[in-house]
């Protein structure tokens, strides 16, 4: 695509760019954002391999979650929708890091380390945030920008469904909509367990969502 002329000033187009450490596509996929994230992560990962000779894990573990973690973890409501794909690419950087500080060799069960450290895989990790943020907007209202666009369930008729506190789920014209909030949130939120989205407590929410 050429550049755009803006009253006389000329501001070239890209195919990408950066907000808020978020790198955005012209056609929203995340594949570079996802690229980025995963080379972050596996620079840390092999630094982290240095300190695989302490005797306890408490140490590797805070480091792994503090510093490798939190970029899985950044923005990532953002790759709810995004390919299969990506999802598999982030669970591999993941996995080596999980491995990395259970200082167990690439053979051993990426699953069972994650149950030994409690961290959930990348794509519930994504469902988590999603949930979460609906959570707090259901009952804060807050921010409005996001709660404008939650809807309760309301059929025409009454059913055995009216009374599960679940949302509206908005019909699609276009398959890039499934990425946006208000489609999203209702698909995570309306997949949850009756306790859970009955939960009075953020604790007990939080409880039932990682079971």
């Amino acid at each position: 695509m050429s550049d755009i002329d803006i009253t006389g000033t000329v501001v070239p187009f890209r195919d990408s760019v950066k907000v808020l450490g978020v790198t955005v596509d012209s056609v929203l996929t995340m594949d570079r954002h996802v690229t980025e994230v995963i080379h972050s992560c596996s620079y840390h990962t092999r630094t982290l391999r240095h300190i695989q000779l302490l005797p306890t894990l408490d140490v590797p573990k805070m480091i792994g979650h503090s510093i490798v973690s939190s970029r899985l973890d950044y923005a990532n409501v953002l790759l709810h929708g995004t390919s299969v794909y990506n999802v598999n690419r982030l669970q591999v950087a993941q996995n080596s890091l999980v491995r990395t500080v259970c200082q167990a060799p690439r053979s051993a069960s990426a699953t069972e380390l994650h149950r030994q450290l409690h961290w959930l895989p990348v794509r519930q990790r994504i469902s988590y945030k999603v949930a979460v943020i609906t959570d707090k907007t259901r009952s804060t209202s807050k921010p409005a920008y996001l709660s404008d666009l939650l809807q309760d369930y309301r059929p025409a008729r009454t059913l055995r469904s009216s009374d599960k506190l679940l949302l509206s789920l908005p019909r699609m014209a276009l398959a890039l909509l499934a990425k946006d909030f208000s489609t999203s949130a209702p698909r995570v939120w309306n997949s949850l367990s009756y306790q859970c989205r009955f939960a009075e407590l953020f604790s007990s929410f939080q409880a039932y969502l990682k079971n």
